[in-house]
Formats: structure tokens, sequence, C-alpha cells
């Protein structure tokens, strides 16, 4: 494995962990709207102060009590009601939709096919390391990229339950992680076993960059546009790098197929981030819909990572045996 595999995993969550302690402020059309924040004003006044606030917060579910919520969910739906009588459906709070809660969970869906992507990634790693001696080249590097996609799925998952400022840069940090890493992860496959030097090389460039655009996102504007741009760029070159690898050997890798599969349909189901439509029920929108889509992907690529690291094994041990 090239030296800068753990040193790469480090920066990234050194990287993720500073830019989550900075906390900035922003909005949305919802958000800003009169009629939403004159209710919650009014809310406020009328049940937030004096002996009120006592048999007020008595009504309210516990978990609305702890995280402060005690007026702005009635509201949303309120502001909702009103827009749907204007036949205005398209209207988000804080740059989100509003979705029904089940208990604490601000976004059950999307938290419950975050939970079952970060099983099915848990579930194909211990497959990975039951299958493929830790000998195998590309052991620790895939390991890596487990555990990389594992806090990830984490940090998904938290977001999903409890937005704020803090869960929701993680969420989103430690998703460009995974994409960064899985770049990396090419790069090591398809180059830094004949040349470690330049995997280690490209490891400590995608350091810097990915500190960068942690740093523009923390210090200078937190703009989801930018970072979905980012992501795109980083996720098409990882497309088509792994796609000409596979290509390439595609006749003396019979199994790349795999590798292939995973790649176009998880660039082709991320689409469904830039539809971005109101939630059905609201409960399912884009978001969740695209995570759910991705929960049976882990099977094939980890099973692709399975079958090459045993591959290059052969390889590493009918070589030891030449010589």
């Amino acid at each position: 494995m090239p030296a800068a595999a753990g040193p790469l995993a480090l920066g990234l969550v050194l990287a993720v962990a500073a830019g989550g302690l900075v906390v900035p402020v922003w909005g949305s059309a919802g958000d800003q709207d009169p009629f939403y924040t004159k209710c919650v004003s009014h809310c406020e006044k009328t049940n937030c102060t004096g002996s009120k606030l006592k048999s007020f917060l008595k009504q309210q579910p516990y978990y609305m009590i702890v995280t402060g919520e005690k007026d702005k969910p009635t509201c949303m739906f309120q502001t909702i009601s009103l827009y749907l009588q204007l036949v205005i459906i398209e209207v988000s709070f804080f740059f989100f939709w509003p979705f029904v809660r089940f208990l604490f969970i601000q976004e059950p869906a999307s938290a419950f096919a975050s939970v079952l992507n970060g099983l099915a990634n848990y579930v194909m790693l211990a497959r990975y390391r039951a299958v493929v001696p830790s000998e195998s080249p590309m052991y620790r590097t895939c390991i890596a990229f487990a555990l990389v996609s594992l806090n990830g799925w984490f940090w998904s998952t938290v977001f999903h339950i409890r937005d704020t400022y803090l869960t929701e840069k993680m969420d989103y940090f430690c998703a460009s992680a995974v994409i960064f890493y899985s770049i990396y992860l090419c790069c090591v496959r398809t180059l830094g076993l004949k040349h470690p030097t330049c995997a280690s090389l490209f490891g400590i460039f995608l350091i810097i960059v990915f500190a960068s655009h942690i740093s523009y996102l923390t210090f200078v504007r937190f703009d989801y546009g930018y970072n979905m741009a980012a992501n795109v760029a980083i996720g098409i070159v990882n497309l088509l790098w792994w796609l000409g690898w596979c290509l390439k050997n595609w006749q003396q890798l019979p199994y790349v197929w795999k590798c292939v599969v995973v790649v176009l349909l998880l660039h082709g189901v991320a689409l469904l981030e830039l539809l971005d439509f109101p939630p059905f029920f609201w409960v399912f929108d884009a978001h969740a819909v695209w995570h759910m889509c991705t929960i049976p992907l882990p099977f094939l690529f980890y099973s692709f990572l399975a079958d090459d690291s045993l591959y290059l094994l052969k390889v590493k041990l009918s070589i030891i045996k030449i010589d």
C-alpha cells in the first residue's frame, strides 16, 4: 500500500473536523417569508413568555424542548398550507424542504436510507476482510476507503436525524471526503502499485485540494452550488478514470464489469440531486430517493474490490515464486 494512504485518510478527517467547528448563518425563501416570521414571532410572544411557557412546554414532545424547536415546525406547515391555497407549491425553509417527522427524526426517509447504506458498507467490509488476506497489495487502501465511507454515512444519518450547523457541515464535508478518497483509490489501483511515489504525491495533492475546498466553504462562503459543482467535477474525473481502466483491462480481468456497473449507476442516480422536487407526502424528496438507490451498490463494488484484491495477491505470490 502506498505510504500516503493512511495520511490521506487522516488529512481528510482533520480537514473535516476543522471545517465543522465554524458556524455560518444563511436562509432561504420560506424562512424569510413574512407569514412564517410573523407566525414564529407570535408563537414566541404567546407561548414562550412568563407563566405560559411552562404550560406550553408540557404540551410539546420532549425532543422539541431539548432542540429548542418549539415553534418552527408548526409555522413551517402553516406557511405551506397558505402557499398551497395560493397555488404556490415550492417553498423551502433554510434551504431545505420541511418534512413530516417520525418521533424526533427530521428527515425520516433520508435517515433510514443512510442507515441502510452504512449497514451495506459495514456488511461488505466484513466480507472483504473475511475473504481477502491482509497481504494483498490493495488491502489497506480498500479498508481505509470502507472506513471513510462508513464515516460519511454515519454523518449523513446524524444530519438527517437532526439538522444543525455542525451536522450539516459534517455531512457535506464527509461526503466530499468519500469522493476524494474514491479517486485516490482509483489512482492507487491504476498507477500506484507500479509507481507508489506518484500515488503518494497525488494523495498529498488531494489533501491540499480538499483542505482548500473545506476552507472556502467554512471561512469564505458556504455555497451549495459551488459545493455540488466541485463534487460533480471530481466525480466525473473518477468516473472517466475508472471506466478507462476497466475498458483497458476488460479481457484480462473479467470481473471489472462490476466496477463499470457501479460507477455508471452511482453517477446516474446522482442526477436526482439536481431535481430538488418537493417531497412526496412530505417524506420522500429527491435526496431520499437518491440515498435509497445507492443501497445495493456497495454489494457489487466491494465484490469487485475483493475479486481484484485476490487477483493482485495471486500475481504477487506468483512473482515471489519465480524469484
